[in-house]
């Protein structure tokens, strides 16, 4: 009996004749900050293309608030961007409150001031510890810098926990106001975690900016021109790095923040770094909101509602509003239906992270795959947000 034939695997050669491999990166590796599925295709250690896969961790966040009242959703809100979440309640309730037309008294305004940027350096503490030690050994410090920014991080989850009674999801926010008013001392501890923070910034900027390694791996890497950034509709500090003076804050101010005096961080390079950079500056600025608003704190109430006896209490009469928030990722959106019920009868949330990840297709192709790390590292998704 004769042998069977065996036909030779055909190898796709491109026109310089190299083999070109298919390759997922994710979604367990552990730099894809989540479930992401990217499916590379590989001209040795060149990525040539780049098809993104999401959809892993849909919770069906948007069907949960047509079931779920005005007083109980800003806590599922919390976790769509786990990362920062007072800014996903922030856009939520102001979405009910434009519909009803709600007031929000000042002292709450700056509560909610407070807390928003108290969020935001704390996702950005996250953000650059995990992006250090994303990119790894080569850096001669990626653990040492993610250390320190968890360290400093923890300093702001113990002031949630002694408003909020916890560290990761709030429920601080709620239709006309907040739920809580700061503990006695709270100010004088936040003043004081401000000052910590604010001192040891320099101290990372000095680790990284001397550090050759570093300058490498994220300078030229990524590139975003301006161009791009319109056209495909990237916000938050992906835009900034790209030349584009868009902040939320400052373009469409919301909650007092045209009281506060502080600066829209731009870079034009566009790169890995300049995003770095933009999001380095951004630290400081939100400090020093955090410092204007606990000086200014105006006394009065905390809501223009009474206390909530039931969680049906709150009802917002039949209308539709979307509102946007300038969130640590850029600009998170909240179009909401009402119907006169205690609950929303449509929701759809506008993600940053979502919105950004659009990006990529137009930027790794070109690059090594060790770039592939740094790249998604410097856009900063969170997936609770991508697959809400």
């Amino acid at each position: 009996m004769s042998a069977p034939t065996v036909t030779p695997k055909r190898v796709e050669l491109d026109y310089t004749g190299s083999e070109r491999l298919t390759m997922n990166m994710g979604p367990q590796h552990p730099s894809a900050h989540g479930v992401f599925r990217a499916v590379l295709t590989l001209e040795g250690e060149t990525v040539i293309d780049v098809d993104s896969v999401i959809g892993y961790l849909h919770r069906c966040h948007e069907k949960l608030s047509e079931t779920l009242t005005y007083a109980q959703y800003p806590s599922i809100a919390s976790k769509t961007d786990y990362v920062a979440a007072m800014t996903s309640e922030f856009a939520y309730v102001r979405a009910a409150e434009v519909i009803g037309k709600f007031e929000v008294p000042k002292r709450a305004q700056y509560l909610r001031v407070i807390t928003a940027e108290l969020q935001r350096v704390a996702s950005h503490l996250l953000w650059l510890g995990t992006w250090c030690m994303d990119m790894g050994g080569a850096l001669g410090g990626g653990a040492t810098i993610f250390l320190y920014c968890i360290r400093e991080r923890e300093l702001i989850l113990d002031l949630f926990e002694s408003l909020v009674g916890a560290r990761l999801l709030y429920g601080f926010f709620q239709v006309g106001g907040v739920r809580y008013d700061i503990p006695s001392g709270w100010a004088d501890s936040c003043r004081q975690t401000v000052d910590v923070i604010d001192q040891r910034i320099s101290e990372y900027e000095r680790m990284l900016e001397n550090n050759p390694f570093f300058m490498a791996r994220a300078q030229g890497v990524g590139v975003i021109s301006r161009e791009l950034a319109e056209s495909v509709g990237i916000s938050g500090p992906l835009l900034r790095g790209s030349g584009v003076a868009w902040d939320l804050r400052r373009a469409d101010p919301y909650s007092s923040y045209e009281d506060f005096e502080f600066k829209v961080p731009v870079e034009t390079a566009g790169d890995c770094f300049a995003r770095y950079r933009v999001r380095m500056v951004e630290f400081r600025e939100s400090l020093k909101i955090v410092r204007q608003a606990l000086d200014k704190l105006p006394e009065g109430p905390i809501s223009s509602r009474p206390g909530l006896k039931s969680v049906a209490q709150t009802r917002v009469p039949k209308g539709e509003a979307y509102v946007r928030v300038e969130g640590a990722r850029g600009e998170v959106g909240c179009y909401l239906v009402a119907d006169g019920s205690a609950k929303p009868y449509r929701m759809k949330w506008r993600g940053a992270s979502f919105s950004n990840l659009a990006i990529l297709p137009h930027i790794i192709p070109g690059h090594k795959v060790a770039d592939i790390v740094a790249i998604m590292g410097s856009v900063d998704p969170v997936f609770g947000e991508v697959d809400r």
